[in-house]
Order: structure tokens, then sequence, then C-alpha cells
């Protein structure tokens, strides 16, 4: 039987879960000051915290932001390498890791508290997911939920873990299973034991997602889904799928053996993915943002437009984009930051966050560059402003959601490729609607685009496993090569040098290339082809 989890907008579920979406832009300044507070006292007699805001204690907001520099994740070592809990401000019940760039790993400490608020910002997400309005949800006890996640010690592990213990819905894989499984097996294994059980709500990578509908597609056509007959509930499906496919004159598709009431996925290329999503799964994608350090930042309204950031998550301060472009050039700037109540519809910034709940994290720069698309979003009523997440502001490139290239694994692959260079620069960008690393590169020798592209492909499978499983398990092949004309960068250098530039910014950004850049770069004669499959 299943039982409604929300029931109006009075609901206490509601209030618990999404009561924030009706504050207004002081009330949530409010809760982000009385939080910060609490978490300074907290970190106050820790080794760490002292470490990073010295002796002097802040005694409010205004003064911890001129008091406390910025921070990033060199700043907590060794500490946090070597999971020294003697250092932090509270015991953690476990430690999650992630892909650091030149830091192979980065280790994070989860407390009890904030393991406790995260899951209570999931069920928030699984609500306004399933929802058509204000409280109005379809999200009921006994859901089955698939979680298609990497297990623990990643976050999303985590998440899943303490979600199918805490939640009053079913997860298709027993929790006690998730975390003993591979991603690959995890993903066939979750898809065969829904065709028994159902599904109503699934969680995964958008790029998955995408994957999943391509190969369902493919074994649809080729008879291969026939053989999932041996039990009633696959009978049942598979024969009402096919009759679905058959009336509407098309193959049968996933939409079609599960009718979702929603699909709650994550990744930079989502909105890139959408409407292939639509076309395999019957329903848009809705999407969250977090990452490791920080937990569940922001979510999506029923609208399915922008975010909207959650006040009790984590203290948020915004660096302009010309200060972090400023920052870029010169690596003893501080950069200024201005608060949810100064941001402006439009406008590009990097987050930083400080921690709530007796997580470290003090003024840290995530990395992240977002855009605040309006202050409002008028059609659901909420009075806070929206945000989507543009890429990383700092050196790695996000492909799919499954690696960040840093420039020394370009370097690398380049180098092993035995291309002889003048020099390069690197961009993720959206070509034919799919996510892709291109890079600009102005060799010393006459080569074709297309043999480069081979070259340096090759060598990135070797490098990244996140690239390889892309290539290898997705069937993703995101490189593309420009052949820039010789001189490229030899002018670019002149141009800037004569208009008195100063010499950091008379060479362009080699990871994360600005638009301008690439366009005094390629200008007439380049070539660019992807590798060969």
């Amino acid at each position: 039987m299943k039982y409604p989890i929300v029931k109006s907008e009075t609901d206490r579920s509601w209030l618990k879960y999404c009561g924030f979406l009706d504050l207004s832009v002081n009330q949530f300044m409010s809760i982000q000051e009385s939080l910060l507070l609490q978490q300074i006292g907290k970190m106050a007699g820790s080794r760490l915290g002292q470490k990073i805001m010295g002796r002097n204690i802040p005694q409010n907001m205004n003064e911890f932001r001129r008091l406390v520099p910025l921070t990033r994740y060199e700043d907590y070592l060794p500490e946090l390498e070597k999971q020294d809990e003697s250092a932090l401000s509270g015991k953690p019940v476990g430690w999650a890791q992630t892909f650091g760039g030149s830091i192979a790993f980065r280790k994070v400490p989860i407390t009890e508290e904030a393991n406790k608020k995260q899951l209570e910002h999931l069920m928030g997400a699984f609500i306004l997911a399933c929802s058509k309005g204000r409280g109005q949800s379809s999200v009921a006890e006994n859901d089955r939920v698939l979680f298609n996640v990497a297990p623990k010690p990643y976050l999303s592990g985590f998440l899943a873990s303490g979600a199918s213990k805490s939640f009053n819905m079913r997860p298709i894989i027993p929790s006690d299973d998730h975390d003993n499984l591979e991603f690959r097996e995890k993903m066939t294994r979750g898809f065969e034991c829904s065709l028994r059980t159902g599904m109503d709500i699934l969680v995964a990578m958008t790029s998955v997602l995408v994957k999943t509908g391509v190969e369902f597609d493919n074994r649809s056509k080729s008879g291969g889904i026939s053989k999932h007959l041996g039990h009633p509930g696959e009978f049942y499906r598979v024969a009402r799928a096919y009759l679905k496919s058959k009336l509407e004159k098309r193959q049968m598709l996933p939409k079609d053996i599960w009718p979702l009431k929603a699909l709650i996925c994550w990744g930079i290329d989502t909105d890139a993915y959408a409407e292939q999503v639509y076309k395999y799964w019957g329903a848009y994608p809705y999407q969250f943002h977090a990452c490791t350090e920080a937990g569940i930042m922001a979510v999506q309204s029923w609208t399915r437009k922008g975010m909207t950031f959650i006040p009790n998550s984590n203290f948020y301060e915004f660096i302009p984009e010309d200060e972090w472009a400023r920052s870029r050039e010169d690596v003893f700037y501080m950069p200024k930051t201005v608060l949810l109540s100064e941001v402006k519809p439009g406008e590009r910034y990097e987050l930083v966050i400080s921690s709530f709940h007796g997580m470290p994290f003090i003024r840290y720069r995530l990395g992240h560059l977002i855009k605040i698309r309006d202050l409002r979003d008028s059609e659901a009523g909420i009075n806070l402003p929206q945000m989507v997440f543009e890429s990383r502001a700092d050196d790695l490139i996000d492909v799919a959601g499954f690696t960040r290239i840093c420039e020394k694994t370009i370097l690398k692959a380049i180098s092993a490729a035995d291309i002889q260079y003048e020099d390069w620069v690197a961009r993720k960008e959206t070509i034919e609607g799919k996510p892709a690393l291109h890079i600009y590169l102005e060799t010393t020798t006459e080569s074709q685009p297309r043999e480069l592209a081979d070259a340096i492909h090759s060598e990135l499978v070797k490098l990244d496993v996140g690239y390889r499983d892309l290539a290898g398990m997705m069937e993703i092949y995101p490189l593309q090569v420009t052949v820039l004309k010789p001189g490229s960068f030899t002018n670019y250098f002149r141009v800037r040098h004569k208009a008195g530039y100063e010499l950091a910014m008379q060479r362009p950004l080699r990871m994360n290339a600005l638009e301008n850049d690439i366009q005094e770069l390629t200008g007439s004669g380049a070539k660019t082809l992807a590798p060969t499959r």
C-alpha cells in the first residue's frame, strides 16, 4: 500500500523539507548568519579551525568575511589527507572521497549531523521531483527507487545507503548490496530487478540514462528484450510496453516499461542531454546541485528551471566573475565576495562555502562557476535567486559527470602521443548537443587533425579512469582537436604585448579558455576533427 508523504502545502513533511522555498531573501540571510555563528563556535575549538581562522575568533558575519581568508583544499592538508580526526571539531561517521585533479583524491569527513541534514535535503529533492505544484507531490511511502550511482566512499553512495535506511521507500537494490557491486554490474542488476518489481523513481547521472536508452533501443530492434519473460512481473511489463510501442508505431523504449514519477539526475551536461532523456524515459531530468565537500546545496522546484539554494546546507558567498578572473591572473590577489542578497541576474560567480553541522570547510572555493538566472521564480512563487551551474571555475574540465580532466593529464597525453607543439588551450564545449573536451593545438610539425585526435584520445584512455569509462563503458568519445595555423600563439602574444597587457595576461588561460581568446586563436585555416571510433 502506498501512502502519500505530502498531502498539502501546509503538511508537516512539505514544511520540513520544502518550506525554505517560502523564505524571503532577508529571512534566508538571517538563517545563514545564525548557523554561521554556531559553526564558528564549533570550529574555534578545533585545531583545523584555529589553523584557518587564527586566534582572533570573528564575532559576527562581517568580521568573519573580513578577517578569514578564502581557502582551497590544500589549506586543509595534511589533516584531511591523513584523516586526522583529532584536528576536527567533531568525530565523523565516515570519510567520503572525490577526484581532486592534481591531488589524486580529496578526502572529506562527514559528521552525523551533516549526514542527517543531507538526507533531509535529498528527501526534499524527491518530493520536489515528483511535484506538479506547491504541496502537490506524488511521492509516496513504498515507492520503488533505483539508485544508479557510485558506491561509498563517494558522496552518492553515502546518500543512497542512508536514504535506503531512513526513508519509507523501497530500494530496488538493497542497501547492504549497494556498496559491494561495481558500477556496471549495479546498472545491469538494477534494471533487471526493476523489470520484476517496477520502478517509480530513478536516480542516476544523466549521461548514464542516455547510454542506457540507446542500448535499450538497439536491443529492442534486435529482439533482445524478449528474453525477459521468465517472471510474471517481467512478462507483464514487457508485454504492456510492446503493445504501447506498437500502437504508437515505434520501437520499444525504457519509458514504455517504466512509467516513472521522476528522474533525479546530476552532471554538468544535464541540460545538453535533456531532450534525449525525455525521448527515452518520458520525463525531463530533475536536477539538484551537490558536491562532496558541500553536500546538496540547491534544488529545482516543480518548474524545472533554476535552482534555489538551501539555507541550512552551507554559508554561501559569491565571487563575481571579474574578481574571479583577476584572481586567476594574480595568484596573490584575494577576490572580494558578495552574499546571496547582493547577487545580480545574468551575472556569473564562483561559489564559496563555509560548512555547517561540524563539517570542516571555511570560506572554501569550490571551483564551481554558477550563473544567477533570475532573482526569483515568478511561476513557482519563490522569492529567492535562481541559479544554474555553468562550469568549473578552476583548472578542471568536467566531462559528462564522469571525469574532471586537469591540465597535467592533458599535458601527459600530448607528450605521450609524441606531438610537437607550440602551445595549446582546452575547454568544455557542447558540440551537436553532446559534451566535448575541445583542445586547440598549434603544432610545430605537419600533422593531420584526425591523427592527433586519435593519438591524444588513446593516451587519455590510458591516463584517466573516468575518461576510459566514458569511452569504453558509455561509448562516448568527447574529444575534439582543432589544429591552429602556425603562429597563432605568437600573434596572440604580440597583440597583447603591444596593447600593454601585463605579462600574466599575454597568454590565454590554458584550461577553460575564454571565448574571446578562442576566437582570436582560431581565425581562418584551423582544422577540427574527432578521433575515429
